[in-house]
This record gives structure tokens, C-alpha cells and sequence, in this order.
């Protein structure tokens, strides 16, 4: 059940640090869905948030000095719509900090690395990964042609799907549309450059969000996912490096601002 209250820029704060009730969390993700401005503010402070936490998780992938450089960005990104907020965050993100670094030089590293997630991934994504190796098995085929025009503008007409700018230079081998739980998903086969395959699969999840690209093995695949508003994305390789695919995400995930 959703209420007629006003959605405030407490809610946003609640929202971006998970304090949100999933009643009033849907609220927030409607209120969003109709202000694209504000969902991009917003999910730029998930980012840098998660940056944290990784940073955090991580003690290989960060120094002092980056943790320090990662606060001082979330402050600046926050400073414009509730300073308040800001330093009660920063108060709590410096006693976090603080806490990690003791434990770590007491206790030795912690278990967590980038590789194990702590929550399983979406269920888009393993889709994105069974849609990729069928694309590999139908690739295979000579009685399977691939279907190489791609034209946005009718996949968009036909599934409400916006695709990301594809690099310059960049080959469309194959487009498909697959059955999904919440409708259909797109499916592209690329080729950056010769003899290499990546599968850039979208979908509409059922759902409003704003996520960053993070990342998920399965097997010999690696998927590098995001959300930006009703559409869902995954880019899927079995050869590129989990760094490559995160940034070349991101570099997809930019052109649909």
C-alpha cells in the first residue's frame, strides 16, 4: 500500500543509504521515474556510496589517501541538496574508516574481495549469460543465420527497449529478441574488434531502479550489469578482464544520459 506523503529530501537521503521501508522505497523509485534529472543525481550517489563499501571490502584496491579522495567526493555530490545531510554521513563514513583500518592492522585482511558477492545478482543477469552461450552454440551453426541489421529505433518501437551508443568501429554480428519473465529482451552480438564476441543483453525488469555497473562470474563468463530507470543491461564476455568489462560498461551506460 503507498501513502499521499509528499516524498522529501529525507526519503532521497533514507533512499540512497537503504533506511527506506520497501513501501516507501516504491514510492521514492516512482517519484524518481518521473524526474530523470533527479534519478541521475541520485544514482551518481549510489555510486560513489558503493565505491566506498568496495573500497572498504577491499584493502588491495585502495589507499588512505583514495578512501579520503572517495569522501570528499560523496560531500561534493551531496553538498548542493542537504548539507545537514552530508555531515552526518561523512561523521559516520570517517568512524567507518577508522574502525576498518584498526581491524584491518589488528585482525589481518578481510575475506570479502570483489569476486564473492555478498547477494546473489539480479535474475536478468543470469538470463544475460544462458542468452549468451546460446548465442556462442547458434554461432557454431551454418543452419542458424545470424540476423545482423540493427536499427534502435524499431527495437525500441517494438519493446520499449533504448539500446546504448555503440564505440565507432564496433560490428553488430547478430540481433535477437528473447522471451523474458516481464516481456521481451533484446540480445546484441558485437564485435569490438576481430575474433572477439560480447553479448550486450537488456531487458525490462518489472521495476524502477538506479544501479552502477558491478560485476558477476558464472563459469567461464563474466557479466558486467547496471539499471538505469525501467531498463536493465548486461554486458557479457568469456575473454575480456573484469576491470575491461566493468569500464567498457560504464562507457555504454553514459550514452543512454
Amino acid at each position: 500500500m503507498t501513502s499521499n506523503d509528499p516524498i522529501l529530501e529525507s526519503d532521497l537521503n533514507a533512499y540512497v543509504d537503504d533506511q527506506l521501508a520497501v513501501g516507501r522505497r516504491i514510492e521514492v523509485e516512482a517519484y524518481l521515474s518521473e524526474r530523470p534529472e533527479i534519478a541521475a543525481q541520485i544514482m551518481k550517489d549510489l555510486r560513489v556510496r558503493d565505491e566506498l563499501r568496495l573500497a572498504l571490502a577491499d584493502h588491495r584496491a585502495v589507499t588512505r589517501q583514495a578512501t579520503r579522495d572517495a569522501a570528499r567526493l560523496l560531500e561534493r555530490s551531496l553538498a548542493h541538496r542537504r548539507i545537514f545531510s552530508v555531515f552526518r554521513r561523512a561523521a559516520a563514513i570517517a568512524l567507518f574508516v577508522a574502525a576498518g583500518w584498526t581491524a584491518h592492522a589488528v585482525l589481518g585482511p578481510f575475506g570479502a574481495t570483489e569476486v564473492i558477492a555478498s547477494t546473489p545478482p539480479p535474475a536478468f543477469v543470469e538470463e544475460a549469460v544462458r542468452a549468451h552461450k546460446t548465442t556462442l552454440i547458434r554461432d557454431a551453426m551454418s543452419s542458424q543465420p545470424e540476423a545482423a541489421v540493427f536499427d534502435p529505433a524499431e527495437i525500441r518501437s517494438a519493446t520499449a527497449i533504448v539500446l546504448p551508443d555503440l564505440p565507432k568501429g564496433w560490428a553488430v554480428v547478430d540481433t535477437q529478441v528473447f522471451p523474458s519473465a516481464y516481456g521481451p529482451s533484446v540480445e546484441l552480438v558485437l564485435e569490438p574488434k576481430k575474433d572477439e564476441r560480447l553479448s550486450l543483453f537488456a531487458v525490462r525488469p518489472g521495476s524502477f531502479g538506479v544501479q552502477h555497473v558491478l560485476l558477476f562470474h558464472a563459469d567461464n563468463a563474466r557479466a558486467a550489469y547496471w539499471q538505469i530507470g525501467d531498463v536493465a543491461y548486461a554486458l557479457v564476455s568469456e575473454s575480456r578482464k573484469a576491470d575491461d568489462l566493468a569500464e567498457t560498461a560504464r562507457d555504454l551506460s553514459r550514452t543512454l544520459y
